[in-house]
């Protein structure tokens, strides 16, 4: 039965040291979780090293690894959004994630070229196509929200329902994008330059990879701020803690649930923008990133944007760092692998304080 606060009811007295053992007891298990996941990679380092990988190699695959950490934390802090809200997992959410994708290559197709912005491989149009590509995404996922999940709700289906929605719905958002950009490979830009910059360490990175970087940890903090400043992100939490409640206490769910889906929607656009501008645009590119996705919810805490973007780096480096003994083909098994390990040791993630 569910705990409330009667006013009548006496205090509760705690004994002296109490909460001090639990936080002792949380920093102590956190910390060994973080010690294993240090072990974890360096093992991964080790295992390169045997496989002939020069250090050069493996940090350079480190540094790329958080910068795939960063695209996969855009995604990630979507979709434990929506999971920590509405109380499903999204299968759709890596269609979303295409779907942005698309539409700012569209913009990009139809919009004359600017010069490269300093080492940038892209122009002033690409900053259009994100601003554009954002609000496309995240409408379209409050009116699938409208359309499917919100006469679900009504009925109060049981989530398994949810769930299996959801499946469809990727599978009607993949096809539509099958049927207007076909299956074939594309590319923001066909032919531009990309140069690496030089860091210390002999470590050589794109200016590229910087900008997906630095544009996911701004995203990602501004989402946390979201959350924790303003009294939109307190009526998110408050209806991912006890919807019935909020709406005793005068929080219009409906409403806070359409501003999920709009920011969820909002950086799986920005997830995929990143992701095509790294490698290349495909119809299953956010099928690709799903399980890695749901792997950095689950080792980071569901329901935590921090957490979520300390697991995506961790998954990124670990995806990366294995492909110098392995084929990168196998990069989502390792994804795979994680979040089992993670089920088996802390099912409650990372971040989670009980």
């Amino acid at each position: 039965m569910e705990k409330t606060l009667d006013p009548a009811a006496p205090l509760e007295v705690v004994p002296a040291g109490t909460h001090g053992g639990r936080l002792a007891a949380m920093l102590q298990t956190r910390s060994a979780m973080g010690v294993g996941l240090v072990l974890i990679l360096a093992i991964m380092w080790l295992l390169g090293l045997v496989y002939g990988t020069g250090l050069d190699q493996l940090l350079y695959l480190t540094v790329w690894g958080v910068m795939l950490g960063g695209i996969i934390a855009l995604g990630g802090v979507g979709l434990t959004l929506c999971y920590g809200v509405l109380k499903f997992p999204n299968f759709a959410h890596g269609d979303l994630v295409t779907l942005g994708a698309f539409v700012a290559y569209a913009v990009v197709q139809v919009m004359p070229q600017s010069a490269p912005i300093w080492r940038f491989s892209f122009g002033w149009e690409m900053f259009i196509a994100l601003l554009i590509s954002i609000p496309v995404t995240a409408l379209a996922a409050i009116l699938f929200d409208r359309v499917l999940y919100r006469r679900l709700r009504r009925t109060k289906a049981p989530m398994v329902l949810f769930a299996m929605a959801s499946l469809g719905m990727a599978f009607f958002l993949r096809s539509v994008i099958y049927m207007l950009w076909g299956s074939d490979f594309h590319f923001f830009y066909v032919g531009r330059a990309n140069p690496a910059l030089h860091l210390p360490l002999g470590i050589r990175v794109q200016a590229d990879q910087i900008f997906v970087l630095a544009l996911a940890l701004v995203l990602v903090v501004l989402v946390y701020l979201l959350l924790g400043r303003t009294r939109m992100g307190k009526a998110m939490r408050a209806t991912a803690d006890n919807p019935d409640l909020a709406q005793i206490r005068g929080i219009d769910t409906e409403r806070v649930i359409s501003w999920t889906w709009g920011i969820g929607g909002g950086l799986a656009a920005a997830c995929g923008v990143m992701y095509g501008l790294a490698s290349q645009l495909r119809p299953d590119m956010g099928f690709t990133l799903l399980l890695p996705m749901f792997a950095a919810v689950i080792l980071g805490t569901v329901g935590d944007a921090f957490g979520a973007l300390v697991g995506s780096i961790v998954i990124g480096v670990a995806m990366q760092v294995t492909s110098a003994f392995m084929s990168p083909a196998y990069g989502p098994a390792v994804a795979f692998a994680l979040m089992v390990l993670a089920l088996v040791v802390r099912p409650q993630g990372l971040f989670a304080s009980k």
